[in-house]
């Protein structure tokens, strides 16, 4: 039964109306019947054994269900004062019941007996004690609450010191940061807090940087009448961490109440961890008090789900590897794969120096467990295939001559995901299924901004399309968008074939990737000139070097066929939808070439007219709908995958890129933190070669430049030569570059 915290503060409120008139003793005593009160609540799912290693005594709380081989080293708070084995078990035995982890709980020498650095020494001493055992520190997080959580600080400034591996992470439940007691909040909340008063800190603080005064067998804290040699000789670092040099420290998630005194210590620390270029996390819970995680309230549970979702995302903590269906659109995919196409795009940043690859591949470790719809690999069912996490992140890869190399299906089974470093240049190539450019790009720029975090210890903050790597993915993220939509009118899929530039193809599966680079400002007030958007502009651009390139083709014009550009539309504003996942759909704007010739205004006019007609809720939701519907079809459900995929390529082929000339997608203008906008230069986006057709175009805008990349399968640059004369008549001078097959 889970108790109010309106009856556990009143209950607090009044033992600590009468807890500062309490000896030393008497605390300590108070305190070991609290642990021995916690661990009785999770007592049945637990083993419990002691070890003894020299002077320090440490508990072992294995639960009878181990969910994960993460393991828990917990400090126990007390002030340094209180807080023996029974205390140590408590809160120990709570972890590990709930979390299904083996947690290590160190009962260290206590102050005033035993002063400053003796817990730090203790805690070390756990610590490599467990390292001993085998485990690995990237499967080890501290855990601690008031001075246990301050103390997971201070054992790692130790740790790091001796030039060791840190721990994967930090769960600082409360910490007490600062034994000066300088934050406001020892003021502004001394009435709110019923758990814990200044002077009680001030007292803990004594006794453990300044000892007891011997008399009388009682235990008496010395204290020193100079106030600025007490706060010089509390401020050290190994005491108060929030002085400290934060740099390189692990992952943090700070748990507070929103009314202790000591929440300063929380909110500073998380400030001085960001500073530094760590990931931390605050969460600041309203009304609650100090530590009230440890207490069996209701508010409890939400504080469990988050040093859950910490574990996720720091540890490999889930045993069980998630899974989630293909999304509406990706199901025709892994269907419509041939023996020398993948469906495959990239996205890539340049950074201003060269790319750290061990550096980087601590950084994607990181990051592919903050995205497990995308770092996944493909997996067959036996009515659909779906997508499932891997299990750790892919090893960095060479750069090739050539961007968009054939991801073999073998490889998509393995990691649909690849994470290429050329130089300067960090480069992610998705297969389609897992994500389109929208998502890509906001997994690209948290890598990035993870990985500068890592290399220049710089705090980079989240937004913009950079999620924090801390965090849980949330439902809304995963959600397969599409199923959402309904309209009672289903449009046809029906539409006429359009024309195809052909040419001599590559061998081995070359790719020639050319890229226009244009002033940015230059682009947009050229397609403002004609009254459109520089979308417009520039499939209007490129649909008339078709047209020019097909009347060299085709000399009779009856005989010619519609010039037509796909456009992906992003549809997540249209729909309020923040997956990650595959949420774009097409329309392809053109022109019948018999009816007679264009100029580049009238196709700019046209364009826009018919992308204004196609792209309004209600024509999208018509023809979304159709594939939807489909898919819930219980004959389709039903039927075995091997017959699933002859239909749908079926379909692919008849309806998937007959109707258009190639791709124009265009992902707008990328905007990055400032922070991060300094280290990164170049931001580049390139689609694969259609299945059947030579070519496809990405758009990407960054830092003042538009990059226009085209690849291409064949030898002949027929669009590119027929883009730069259509450039070249609207004086426009772009920069142009290409790779060169090394033969």
């Amino acid at each position: 039964m889970k108790l109010s915290a309106k009856f556990m503060r009143s209950q607090l409120a009044m033992i600590n109306s009468v807890a500062n008139g309490f000896s030393l003793e008497r605390m300590r005593k108070w305190q070991e019947r609290i642990g021995k009160i916690i661990a009785s609540k999770g007592s049945k799912r637990v083993k419990a054994t002691e070890i003894r290693l020299g002077e320090l005594n440490m508990a072992q709380i294995t639960p009878n269900d181990i969910l994960s081989d993460t393991i828990i080293i917990y400090l126990h708070g007390g002030g340094y004062t209180c807080g023996e084995i029974s205390y140590a078990k408590g809160f120990a035995t709570t972890l590990a019941s709930r979390l299904g982890c083996v947690v290590y709980a160190p009962a260290y020498r206590l102050a005033p007996e035993h002063t400053f650095p003796c817990a730090i020494d203790d805690s070390y001493s756990a610590y490599e004690y467990v390292i001993s055992l085998g485990h690995t520190p990237d499967k080890i997080v501290l855990c601690g609450e008031s001075a246990g959580g301050g103390l997971c600080y201070s054992l790692c400034l130790k740790i790091k010191e001796n030039g060791e591996s840190l721990p994967a992470g930090i769960i600082a439940i409360s910490p007490w940061t600062d034994l000066t007691l300088s934050g406001e909040s020892y003021k502004v909340n001394k009435k709110n807090d019923p758990s814990i008063t200044y002077e009680r800190l001030k007292l803990f603080a004594d006794c453990y940087m300044h000892g007891a005064l011997d008399g009388d067998g009682k235990i008496v804290p010395r204290c020193i009448g100079d106030a600025i040699e007490d706060i010089r000789i509390k401020s050290n670092p190994l005491a108060s961490p929030i002085f400290a040099d934060l740099e390189g420290m692990p992952p943090s998630l700070i748990l507070v109440g929103g009314d202790e005194v000591m929440l300063d210590d929380s909110v500073r620390l998380n400030e001085a961890l960001l500073s530094h270029g760590a990931r931390s996390r605050l969460l600041v819970a309203p009304k609650m008090w100090h530590a009230y995680p440890l207490y069996n309230l209701k508010e409890s549970d939400s504080a469990f789900k988050e040093i859950i979702a910490f574990l996720r995302v720091t540890t490999p903590y889930r045993k069980k590897l998630r899974w989630l269906a293909l999304d509406n659109s990706a199901k025709i995919y892994p269907a419509a794969r041939r023996r020398n196409w993948s469906n495959v795009f990239r996205l890539s940043a340049t950074l201003d120096e060269d790319v750290d690859r061990a550096c980087l591949s601590v950084a994607l470790d990181i990051v592919a467990r903050r995205f497990p719809s995308i770092a996944v690999r493909l997996k067959t069912g036996m009515f659909w295939y779906y997508i499932e996490e891997v299990p750790k992140a892919p090893p960095i890869m060479e750069e090739r001559a050539y961007p968009l190399s054939r991801m073999a299906f073998d490889d998509i089974r393995k990691c649909a995901f690849r994470v290429i470093v050329y130089k300067k240049r960090i480069a992610v190539e998705f297969f389609h299924a897992l994500t389109d450019g929208n998502g890509g790009l906001i997994f690209l720029k948290t890598l990035v901004a993870e990985y500068l975090k890592l290399k220049h210890g710089i705090g980079i903050p989240t937004g913009d399309g950079i999620l924090d790597s801390l965090e849980e993915p949330s439902p809304e993220e995963l959600e397969d968008s599409f199923m959402r939509i309904s309209s009672p009118v289903h449009a046809s899929r029906s539409d006429s074939a359009a024309f195809k530039l052909t040419g001599t193809p590559e061998e081995n599966g070359f790719r020639t990737n050319t890229t226009f680079i244009f002033d940015s400002d230059e682009l947009y007030a050229k397609a403002k000139s004609h009254g459109v958007t520089v979308t417009i502009y520039l499939s209007a651009i490129l649909a008339k070097a078709c047209l020019n390139l097909q009347q060299i083709k085709v000399k009779n014009p009856k005989r010619r066929k519609p010039v037509k550009i796909l456009i992906p539309v992003n549809l997540r504003k249209i729909y309020n939808s923040k997956t990650l996942r595959n949420f774009v759909f097409y329309v392809s704007p053109g022109v019948d070439p018999r009816l007679g010739e264009y100029s580049l205004d009238e196709l700019c006019r046209i364009f826009s007219s018919q992308m204004t007609l196609l792209n309004t809720e209600k024509q999208l939701s018509s023809r979304i709908s159709t594939n939807v519907e489909s898919e819930k079809m219980m004959i389709l459900k039903l039927a075995p995958l091997f017959l699933k995929n002859i239909v749908m390529k079926l379909i692919f082929n008849a309806v998937g890129e007959k109707a258009s000339c190639f791709t124009l997608s265009n992902l707008g203008v990328v905007k990055l933190p400032e922070e991060m906008a300094s280290h990164v230069k170049r931001m580049d986006f390139v689609l694969g070669v259609q299945a059947s057709a030579p070519y496809n175009t990405g758009l990407i805008t960054y830092d003042g430049k538009a990059y226009l990349n085209i690849i291409r399968n064949i030898k002949e640059p027929l669009l590119e030569r027929a883009l730069y004369e259509v450039l070249k008549g609207e004086n426009i001078r772009p920069c142009v570059e290409s790779n060169s097959r090394k033969e």
